[in-house]
C-alpha cells in the first residue's frame, strides 16, 4: 500500500501536466467591429460651447460603436446639459471645468 500512494500521486501529477493550456479567443472577423466613420470630425473652437460640442460628439460616437452603455451615456448627457446651461450663462471657465470633471469621472482623457 505504501508504494501505491506515491505512484498514484506521481500519476496524478503527470496527468495535470498534460492538461491542455487555455486557448486565447480568436480575433474578431474583419469588418465585424464598429469603427468611427471616416467623415467623423470634432467641432473646433476654444470656448465652452466648442468643448461641449466636442464631448457630445465623442459620446454620440462612442454610443453608436457600443463603447459606452446607454445608462452611462444618459448620465454623461445630463452632465453635458448642466455644463451647457452654465456655459450659456456666461461662465466659460466653470463650464469647461464641468466637462473636464465629467471626462475624468468616466475615464476619458483630459488636457490637464
Amino acid at each position: 500500500m505504501r508504494i501505491i500512494a506515491p505512484l498514484a500521486f506521481f500519476a496524478l501529477t503527470l496527468a495535470a501536466c498534460n492538461a491542455p493550456a487555455p486557448q486565447a479567443s480568436a480575433p474578431p472577423v474583419p469588418g465585424s467591429v464598429a469603427v468611427t466613420p471616416p467623415n467623423f470630425r470634432l467641432p473646433e473652437g476654444g470656448d465652452c460651447s466648442a468643448e461641449i460640442a466636442r464631448y457630445r460628439a465623442i459620446q454620440d460616437n462612442d454610443l453608436s460603436m457600443g463603447h459606452v452603455a446607454q445608462s452611462v451615456y444618459n448620465q454623461i448627457k445630463r452632465e453635458i446639459a448642466a455644463a451647457e446651461t452654465t456655459c450659456a450663462a456666461g461662465h466659460d471657465a466653470e463650464a469647461k471645468a464641468m466637462i473636464v470633471a465629467s471626462k475624468q469621472r468616466h475615464g476619458y482623457p483630459t488636457n490637464l
